[in-house]
């Protein structure tokens, strides 16, 4: 597997990738759904459109204890690292195996995701880590092949370290981001705005239209539900009522988990978008950061698991953020 050399003296503005063998690793066997082989189908699919050469490359990092557990609880901490070290049995009701390596693995994804925010709160831009986004871990759980819910704890140290108030998570995975939602479902800050297959028909059967927050936070989060076989005349429709909803939040700072499973052709959901609708959501993020959030955004790969739909839907994320840099840098 071909790494790119990390750059360095990184210009203000970049668009960052962050990618590496250590994060490659995540995942839970040739053959399974995840498999440690969706990275290199990026990477060769980014390759192949001549987009490697156009972002700065950063290398992961490890995350600390105290990062993660900015999010999850110390208890679920300690159990992850005893039972991957034991090498059997699940971390959650059946989906998630307790493998060797799996927690340490699981820690250099929550750092590629960290190192990702560090860098741009530092530089400016854009940037995009592949195998990243584990969306269903909760604060005390793995759930749906996630261990570490990183974009959850980047949210957590982007408010502690760095003192922003208002983050705003966007997904368009397939799968609802249930443990980024009930996570922060009674804060009023964290604006969220999701747009998935309706949980009826799909894991993890949550994300209804009505579930909008809790207490203090009531009505202050967007879950946008799409029927089975819905397309990109849909996510257009539901990408207008996002794009609303964000604007008025005014976020300081925009996480995206652009998981590829909904595009048609996954193996294990059922909505049909092209690729053009990841691009799209990227462009648009992309200005309302701008606008907004002094440009800052981080894109974290999510779900997908047909390679060809990750390569084709993660390499138009990243073609729109280089896209919004060469702007930028024309109207400079």
């Amino acid at each position: 597997m071909h790494q790119p050399i990390e750059t360095r003296n990184i210009a203000p503005g970049s668009t960052l990738l962050v990618s590496g063998p250590e994060i490659a690793a995540y995942g839970f066997g040739h053959g399974h759904p995840f498999g440690p082989d969706r990275h290199e189908a990026f990477m060769q699919a980014a390759r192949q459109a001549g987009l490697l050469e156009r972002v700065a490359h950063l290398s992961p990092r490890r995350a600390t204890h105290d990062e993660l557990t900015a999010f999850h609880t110390a208890a679920y901490v300690a159990l992850v690292e005893r039972r991957c070290a034991q090498g059997t049995g699940y971390l959650d009701g059946g989906d998630t195996p307790a493998l060797p390596g799996l927690f340490d693995a699981a820690c250099w994804v929550v750092g590629a995701t960290l190192r990702a925010v560090e860098q741009v709160m530092t530089t400016g831009g854009r940037a995009f880590v592949p195998i990243a986004g584990l969306h269903h871990a909760s604060r005390s759980s793995a759930a749906g092949f996630c261990v570490f819910n990183d974009c959850a704890i980047a949210a957590e140290l982007l408010r502690s370290r760095y003192g922003l108030s208002r983050i705003a998570y966007v997904d368009i995975d397939a799968h609802h981001g249930d443990g980024v939602f009930y996570g922060f479902e009674e804060d009023p800050a964290m604006l969220f705005a999701d747009t998935h297959e309706d949980g009826r028909y799909l894991y993890p059967g949550t994300g209804a239209r009505i579930e909008s927050g809790r207490g203090p936070a009531a009505g202050t989060k967007l879950n946008l539900p799409l029927p089975p076989g819905a397309g990109d005349a849909e996510f257009f429709a539901a990408w207008e009522e996002i794009e609303a909803y964000l604007e008025a939040g005014r976020p300081d700072f925009i996480l995206l988990q652009c998981g590829a499973d909904s595009l048609a052709g996954d193996p294990i959901t059922h909505l049909r978008f092209s690729e053009a609708a990841h691009g799209h959501a990227a462009a648009r993020l992309c200005v309302l950061a701008e606008r907004h959030a002094q440009g800052r955004i981080v894109a974290m790969g999510g779900g997908g698991y047909n390679r060809d739909n990750l390569g084709r839907a993660w390499s138009a994320v990243l073609a729109a953020f280089v896209a919004h840099e060469a702007a930028d840098d024309q109207a400079s």
